[in-house]
């Protein structure tokens, strides 16, 4: 393909409502937005009767490498995002290494580089050990930090409060994004002591031990050292409707918090238990329908800023093992953009608040925006075209990630991916992914703010 592509006739969704036009990128960039635009001899889509939507920039993946290939790998995991109209991808740092200074995140992305399908960036990670490494890593490139609060994958010990504290007023000072996977640590340790005790094995047992007040505690801890900090709290991964009580509250006070939440919990509830059992164990665990409905309703009323996958791929041995053995996470990055299309398509939420959860939040939240995550001149030409009129189940032999272990295998979606575009390129077409790699490392641009008053 030429350097110059033209999307003809296609309806462009955009956060501010639905335009019909024609998109022409050139070297990478989107040149030209308008009507019957004919420029020469350019490669073209036909995309009359489409959707055409700006590139999904899936905040939230675990890839798994380096030190847990046999999870997952990048190579496998950008194929699924690009298959799944993800052009972007902001990876986790819980790997082996976890990436918790300047150089184990310079070795990640050049170990990455040649095998990325999609754009990517990289989160560092903060604990006690490392608070003095937070500006040399967002110097280096770090798009963000993910502190965890609770337990994880990769046994990562939560920060105390001081030390949360004091990177949010290093957050305020560079505008840096923390994602923070909020849960009371000693809480659930309370909790998950208390099931194990009552000799529990039933899937069930797990949401117990992880009941709505482990997130409600930390959420509310967040909230009140960002009002205190002004430091940027993102609350990834949220599951309890008394956590997005206590979000909406801080928004609509103009607080410094963001809310993600994920398909797993806008699609499932505990009652699936009975038919998936651990394969939809997941940190936190999904609760009840009144929960999953407070989260829909907080993606529809502007309360979440972000929806993502958490991609968290492990083996099948591993997601098979007994309800306290097993792995909480399940794979998500290629079924993400489906699901929530589908979704729209059947009016759940609008197309155009869609475009925003996917694309403009987290590329704001993020600090890539306009490049990232906009249908405008200037910015990357990432874009995904997409029939709305198709309806399509996903399969396991279709899915790119090493473990294709999903509770969505099977389900039937209105609204099937033509094409996937990274910066004027195909390297999607119809859910078969190209070879060749053209990802690239994005740093985050971070500027220090300086009180002026």
């Amino acid at each position: 393909m030429g350097s110059d592509l033209l999307i003809k006739g296609g309806t462009l969704v955009l956060p501010s409502g639905l335009v019909e036009a024609d998109i022409l990128i050139r070297e990478g960039k989107i040149k030209i937005i308008g009507k019957e635009l004919d420029v020469g001899y350019v490669h073209r889509i036909n995309a009359r009767g489409k959707l055409v939507f700006p590139g999904v920039i899936d905040e939230h993946v675990h890839m798994r490498e380096p030190g847990l290939e046999y999870k997952d790998d990048f190579a496998h995991g950008t194929k699924a995002a690009a298959a799944g109209g993800v052009t972007t991808v902001l990876e986790m740092p819980n790997t082996l290494p976890p990436v918790d200074s300047k150089d184990v995140l310079l070795d990640k992305a050049k170990l990455l580089k040649p095998k990325a399908h999609v754009d990517f960036g990289l989160y560092g990670v903060i604990h006690d050990s490392n608070a003095d490494k937070f500006e040399e890593m967002v110097r280096a490139g770090a798009i963000g930090f993910k502190i965890f609060m609770g337990p994880t994958t990769g046994n990562i010990p939560p920060p105390d409060d001081g030390t949360v504290f004091e990177i949010l007023e290093k957050s305020a000072k560079l505008d840096v994004t923390l994602a923070f996977h909020a849960e009371n640590m000693s809480m659930v340790k309370y909790f998950t002591k208390k099931m194990r005790e009552s000799e529990r094995r039933d899937p069930l047992a797990h949401t117990d031990s992880r009941p709505p007040i482990c997130e409600e505690e930390a959420v509310q801890r967040l909230i009140l050292l960002s009002k205190r900090t002004g430091g940027k709290v993102h609350i990834v991964h949220m599951s309890a409707k008394e956590g997005v009580y206590l979000l909406r509250k801080a928004r609509k006070e103009g607080l410094n918090v963001t809310g993600e939440t994920n398909p797993q919990y806008l699609f499932l509830t505990k009652e699936d238990y009975e038919k998936y059992g651990t394969l939809i164990k997941i940190n936190p665990p999904v609760r009840s329908e009144e929960d999953r409905e407070e989260l829909w309703r907080a993606v529809r009323d502007g309360t979440i800023s972000a929806l993502a996958s958490d991609h968290a791929p492990h083996s099948k041995e591993e997601k098979e093992a007994d309800i306290w053995e097993a792995a909480s996470g399940f794979i998500g990055v290629q079924t993400l953009f489906p699901l929530m299309l589908d979704a729209a398509l059947k009016g759940r939420i609008e197309l155009s608040r869609l475009s925003y959860l996917l694309s403009e939040g987290p590329a704001k939240l993020f600090g890539l925006y306009p490049k990232k995550g906009a249908i405008s001149i200037g910015s990357d030409g990432d874009l995904v075209v997409v029939d709305p009129k198709s309806e399509w189940v996903i399969r396991e032999e279709d899915i790119y990630s090493k473990n294709p272990i999903s509770p969505f295998i099977g389900w039937k979606l209105k609204g099937r991916i033509l094409y996937t575009i990274l910066r004027g390129e195909v390297i999607a077409e119809e859910g078969r992914v190209l070879e060749k790699t053209r990802g690239e490392w994005i740093k985050r641009q971070y500027v220090v703010k300086t009180n002026t008053s």
